[in-house]
């Protein structure tokens, strides 16, 4: 049983929410902003995984057979690049089940949630946590795709410096095109 509850899951925000949120917002920052390239960008590439991904039919056939209800919380923030590559992949495979509920917690105002759910210590998001209705734990899955991990664990071993291993990493979304998140769900589906 978790510690969290339900109700403060189920009023975060919906997808929607906070997409619209991170529209106005990026319309409002100044262009002489220090965060403006970064959230522009962030907000172009999650518009653009929204126009072109298509889930495959393995997964909607898994995720339209789900026999419960799935609560999703999602840990994230929208200055976040593994975020704005993956959230819109979480989002879309959350729409293929009527039994899969997604909500948003903004990272920095809810520290203790996301102080609960640490990846090696860090407060590494984006991080989704499903739970059944008792809210008993069913997985985790964050903070990004093993194989783009992977890569940032071994360019960051062999001493680069971060701003090249950011970049490979995008690299590498854009060349995945969402395979390897689908790929996981699926896993974490059955």
């Amino acid at each position: 049983m978790s510690s969290i509850s339900k109700d403060r899951i189920l009023n975060g925000l919906t997808f929607e929410k906070y997409f619209n949120d991170f529209e106005k917002y990026a319309e409002s920052l100044p262009v002489d902003s220090g965060d403006y390239d970064k959230t522009k960008l962030n907000l172009q590439r999650m518009r653009r995984i929204l126009k072109t991904y298509t889930p495959s039919d393995e997964i909607k056939s898994i995720a339209s057979s789900l026999k419960e209800d799935q609560i999703w919380m999602l840990i994230t923030e929208n200055w976040c690049g593994d975020s704005a590559q993956t959230v819109p992949f979480i989002h879309l495979i959350s729409e293929l089940s009527p039994r899969i509920f997604l909500r948003i917690l903004e990272r920095d105002k809810n520290l203790d949630i996301m102080d609960l759910y640490l990846t090696n210590g860090g407060r590494s998001i984006p991080k989704l946590v499903a739970f059944n209705n008792n809210m008993e734990e069913l997985f985790q899955w964050g903070a990004r795709p093993k194989a783009a991990q992977d890569l940032f664990a071994r360019l960051k071993s062999e001493g680069i410096e971060k701003e090249k291993i950011i970049e490979q990493i995008h690299l590498w979304y854009g060349r995945n095109r969402g395979k390897d998140i689908e790929s996981e769900f699926i896993k974490l589906l059955l």
